[in-house]
């Protein structure tokens, strides 16, 4: 394997959590109030109660407020709504955080569609969706977020680039892609219906992988010198071992070629929480009609 730059993810993400917990601290000098952000869990999902917890905890390390709704997994969609929007209503929260995923007897688009545009820290509201692709301010999604920092942080200016995504969803895919056309790229959405993707992607200076299949994308597939983003986490069982990791791109062929490359686990990951800080952040200032500084 030659040099590719290895993007820490770990460590970008520390310096935007330093940079927030600095702005937080002058907010409150200024303003004297302390921005809140409110995460609903519903039901016993483990992954999703490590992650709550992982929120909770970096949430307070920068300084904010942290208020956690742990409910039982029969919660109805109706109890759901209602606290929903009491935290609508309640000014002392900016940020309103439903995780994913819901028990099924509950409609988690009509819940995330419920949540306050302006408090949707997700990114997830068509209100939100709508602003980011008319090029208002608007809260992002935080892995495209988190994405296109990683990406900066090897070349500040991406103007001019030709970028491709690979995949279309709404949580990664079409974000990333209105990102990316506001930083002046050239943007192909590449998916599963695009014929011969290889050649595709052969031609992208920054390569966006978020597709959700394990080592999709080989190293043949880039141009010499891009920059690879690897939003894929697939989880592959290992033979007489347990199950380990894997990005959608195949690493150790694609950092022969690429000029830098985000690890799996270690790339895109740590970036989602500070990003989700930052939005948090964010609408806080928004709604007290603050100078927007996150």
């Amino acid at each position: 394997m030659s040099g590719a730059r290895i993007i820490d993810g770990k460590a970008v993400a520390a310096q935007v959590r330093a940079d927030l917990k600095g702005k937080v601290e002058a907010l409150k000098a200024a303003h004297g109030f302390t921005p809140g952000l409110a995460v609903v869990l519903v039901g016993e999902d483990p992954a999703s109660q490590v992650y709550v917890r992982n929120k909770g905890q970096q949430t307070k390390e920068v300084g904010m407020n942290s208020i956690e709704h742990k409910l039982p997994a029969e919660t109805s969609e109706a109890d759901l709504l209602a606290l929903v929007d009491a935290l609508n209503k309640d000014p002392a929260i900016n940020g309103i955080l439903v995780q994913l995923p819901l028990p099924k007897h509950v409609n988690a688009e009509k819940v995330l569609n419920s949540i306050d545009p302006d408090k949707d820290v997700d990114g997830f509201h068509p209100v939100n969706v709508g602003r980011l692709w008319v090029g208002e301010r608007a809260l992002v999604p935080c892995t495209p977020t988190g994405s296109l920092i990683l990406a900066k942080s090897v070349q500040e200016s991406l103007s001019g680039m030709d970028a491709v995504i690979i995949g279309r969803s709404n949580i990664v895919g079409k974000p990333m892609a209105a990102l990316l056309l506001r930083e002046n790229c050239t943007v192909t959405v590449a998916h599963s219906r695009t014929r011969d993707i290889q050649s595709v992607v052969k031609l992208a200076d920054l390569v966006v992988a978020a597709v959700g299949i394990a080592e999709f994308v080989k190293g043949d597939w880039i141009k010499p010198g891009a920059i690879v983003i690897d939003v894929g986490i697939n989880r592959v069982e290992v033979p007489g071992g347990k199950a380990k990791l894997k990005g959608d791109v195949a690493y150790e062929e694609a950092a022969a070629v690429a000029s830098a490359i985000t690890p799996v686990p270690g790339g895109v990951g740590p970036m989602t929480i500070a990003c989700l800080l930052k939005n948090t952040l964010q609408a806080a200032q928004m709604q007290r009609g603050i100078e927007v500084t996150a």
